[in-house]
């Protein structure tokens, strides 16, 4: 279950001391991708490498990086002061190690099943739009309770972590899923698992941002509709496909070149020598010769390599008969008729 997104009403933030959960956490990740015949996606494991280099801020990272306090969540700086580092920057940022742990679980195990059904260009391209419908909604809806009152609490508030986007993720996950889970001692339809999950996080920690809980579910919910409503791949998914293909076609075309020069045969003339085969076994419109192994066009009965007569055809068999013989040459033989062939 994902931790939720902490919050206060400005005040400084602090990481606490460490409890030992990052090497939870990357056995967690060990376990996954170092299994055999595991999927490994990419894009989850980039997501989650992002979210632990934030928090860590190891090296150099420290100095670029902005303070958790300048990169949280908080409403009225990005709709009054136009601070919009906070609106992208918040979701990798945690307060803690257990908050950073849990949703860090979350995501890996989320985003392992997401990516693997969906493919690593549209999972990263669905990652992209929950994350901007999430903090978007959350910003509409801070906004808009204060028309119905003086909600100061949730349009002061600051608030940082993965979890809108999570529960976005975990309502794409069950959309279509007729499977129940087991919710702290409930058993509930899976389609309906983040509202009961919203509701129970707000219930045994009330320190976390409901709003951004609830903005991550409708996000999920809206997102679903525009998939439903637009069919195909959307235009981030392709331009990652894109890209993805530009990046790789070197390796790719690398990887041609090695299987061909591998492959059995090579390349001469205008035609191909080989093992030895029937015609069979050839291209359309072409057939092998069984002295020599030349891959001859098929409006020829005589092998342009060796002048050795086509075996499934009648002129074969008469052009054997009058020599009395198999047809198989001596070595000597075949390379005079080489000879013969080039000095024509």
């Amino acid at each position: 279950m994902g931790s939720g997104m902490s919050r206060g009403p400005r005040r400084g933030f602090g990481l606490e001391a460490s409890t030992g959960m990052l090497p939870l956490l990357a056995l967690q990740v060990l376990m996954e991708y170092g299994r055999a015949g595991a999927s490994r996606p990419p894009v989850t494991a980039a997501l989650l490498a992002a979210n632990v280099l934030i928090y860590l801020r190891p090296g150099a990272l420290h100095e670029i990086l902005p303070s958790i306090a300048r990169a949280s969540f908080n409403p009225q700086l990005i709709i009054e002061y136009g601070d919009w580092t906070r609106f992208f920057l918040s979701p990798f940022y945690h307060l803690s190690e257990s908050h950073l742990f849990y949703n860090m679980t979350s995501l890996l195990w989320k985003g392992i099943h997401l990516e693997t059904s969906m493919g690593s260009a549209e999972f990263a391209s669905m990652v992209a739009a929950l994350l901007g419908l999430s903090q978007g909604i959350t910003l509409l809806l801070a906004k808009g309770l204060i028309l119905f009152g003086d909600y100061t609490a949730y349009y002061d508030q600051f608030a940082v972590g993965f979890s809108g986007v999570l529960f976005a993720m975990k309502v794409v996950l069950n959309a279509w899923s007729d499977d129940f889970v087991y919710l702290h001692g409930m058993v509930i339809p899976a389609k309906y698992a983040a509202w009961a999950e919203l509701i129970l996080i707000q219930v045994f920690i009330p320190g976390t941002s409901f709003l951004g809980h609830l903005g991550g579910i409708l996000a999920g919910l809206v997102y679903l509709w525009l998939k439903r409503t637009f069919n195909g791949p959307d235009p981030f998914t392709l331009l990652i496909t894109s890209i993805t293909k530009v990046v790789t076609w070197p390796v790719k075309f690398a990887q041609k070149l090695l299987r061909s020069a591998s492959s059995q045969g090579r390349i001469t003339g205008r035609g191909r020598v080989g093992r030895r085969a029937s015609a069979r076994e050839t291209g359309r419109g072409l057939w092998r010769c069984s002295t020599c192994t030349y891959d001859n066009s098929i409006a020829t009965d005589i092998c342009e390599m060796c002048s050795t007569a086509r075996e499934d055809s009648s002129f074969s068999h008469r052009q054997n008969h009058r020599a009395g013989g198999s047809g198989e040459l001596s070595v000597d033989e075949i390379r005079r008729r080489r000879l013969q062939r080039f000095d024509r």
